[in-house]
């Protein structure tokens, strides 16, 4: 069950959608016996764990989200079995996202209250019975987002009472821009690509005296990050909680990196050196910074218009916090095609067999596309130890986030594929 030491890139021609060639790369730092450190530590770790599942648990209406068995896929994959840990019913946002970014609006406002009182930090009770809106609603968040993270930054705004700003890049559909300002936050298109929104949200809030609120992290900003990838790891231990084993590998999406690297902490915390699951990232072939970073060994830019259908992926940049976390902790990473991920979305809204329809979106499917993709090829199968016994993990982080789109991609609405019609 070792992965190829010969070969440290393998290329095939998968077997999804339109015979899309898959790559495959080994990370040449993967150390699974290595302790996790004070670097992963300081940025993922129990005490802020506990303190983000105590938080999240607590708010109105929150409930774990449900993991699917897909029988079908485990069937085709010659696997023992495959869990879809479905996030399109979280807090009613569509998706995984609204555990990140208004949890980092709450601590954010809980230190800033502290620190412009000088008393400790209030209560999330306190927040929401607005006793201290003399501090909040003079707050303004902001950040740069493909749709999800933004909605969840204008909802936790909307929530506890501070303004709110959202950058969008160019090509973040009007379906994604509604849902934001849905919420009541001021949604600014800007050119370029994603990385360009993150710079000119980062520049707008110095010159403003706003806070970021970002997913990312980059030089000289990453404190909030944390907090959103600690939000984060409650969906990984929701899924650890719900399964009898652990699982052998988890595929997991890739933006720049904040979930996956919240997923691979919770689980290598959680089972140990000895019976951590290995974690493979799923990367959109069209801005595949990830596969770049592994490829090299280092962190790596990918330039480009980033245009991929897999929007909420669409990234040129990986988030450093993610990279000290993923660095020892990431056994390989598998590219993605577009057309698989339309391929899965379909499979999955119109399964064969017993298994229930499954609404995913378009940057919910990529860890099902890679691992249907390797499952199929002998040599990356082998590779990376999938067999017969193999219990696999993948998260499906969105619903139908753009319902328009979804139904073009489906030929079906969100209501149309859960009602089985």
């Amino acid at each position: 069950m070792g992965k190829n030491t010969m070969q440290n890139t393998i290329k095939y021609t998968n077997s999804l959608g339109q015979k899309a060639v898959t790559e495959l790369v080994f990370n040449a730092h993967f150390s699974p016996n290595a302790p996790y450190d004070a670097v992963q530590k300081e940025v993922l770790n129990d005490t802020a764990f506990e303190m983000a599942r105590a938080t999240i648990t607590d708010w109105p209406d929150y409930a774990p989200t449900p993991l699917h068995r897909l029988s079908e896929p485990a069937a085709q994959a010659q696997v023992s079995a495959v869990y879809y840990k479905d996030e399109g019913g979280r807090f009613g946002l569509g998706s995984f996202k609204a555990l990140g970014g208004a949890y980092a609006v709450l601590r954010l406002l809980m230190r800033e209250i502290s620190i412009r009182k000088g008393i400790e930090e209030p209560t999330i009770q306190e927040i929401l019975g607005r006793v201290h809106d003399d501090v909040v609603s003079t707050m303004t968040v902001c950040c740069a987002t493909d749709g999800n993270h933004g909605r969840s930054v204008a909802w936790g705004a909307q929530i506890f009472g501070c303004q709110c700003e959202i950058f969008i890049h160019a090509t973040v559909s009007q379906g994604r821009k509604t849902a934001i300002e849905a919420f009541g936050a001021r949604v600014v298109r800007c050119a370029g690509n994603y990385d360009d929104s993150v710079r000119e949200a980062d520049q707008t809030a110095r010159e403003k005296g706003w806070f970021v609120v970002s997913d990312t992290s980059y030089p000289g900003y990453t404190e909030i990050p944390k907090d959103v990838m600690q939000g984060y790891e409650v969906m990984a231990a929701e899924a650890a909680d719900q399964l009898e084993q652990p699982p052998t590998h988890v595929f997991v999406q890739t933006g720049v990196g904040g979930v996956a690297a919240a997923v691979a902490a919770q689980m290598r915390r959680r089972y140990g050196a000895d019976f951590a699951p290995r974690i493979i990232l799923a990367d959109p072939e069209n801005s595949a910074c990830w596969l770049e970073t592994i490829r090299a060994g280092t962190p790596t830019h990918v330039e480009g218009d980033l245009d991929t259908l897999m929007a909420g992926l669409a990234c040129g940049e990986i988030s450093l916090l993610a990279w000290d976390v993923l660095k020892p902790l990431c056994f390989a990473v598998v590219s993605v095609a577009d057309d698989d991920a339309t391929d899965l979305m379909r499979r999955l809204a119109f399964p064969q067999g017993a298994d229930a329809p499954i609404v995913a979106g378009e940057s919910a499917v990529a860890g099902v596309a890679a691992f249907l993709a390797a499952a199929g090829h002998s040599t990356a199968r082998e590779a990376l130890g999938l067999d017969a016994t193999s219990r696999v993990l993948v998260f499906g982080t969105e619903a139908d986030t753009d319902p328009e789109l979804y139904q073009k991609l489906v030929g079906k609405t969100a209501d149309q594929v859960r009602a089985g019609a």
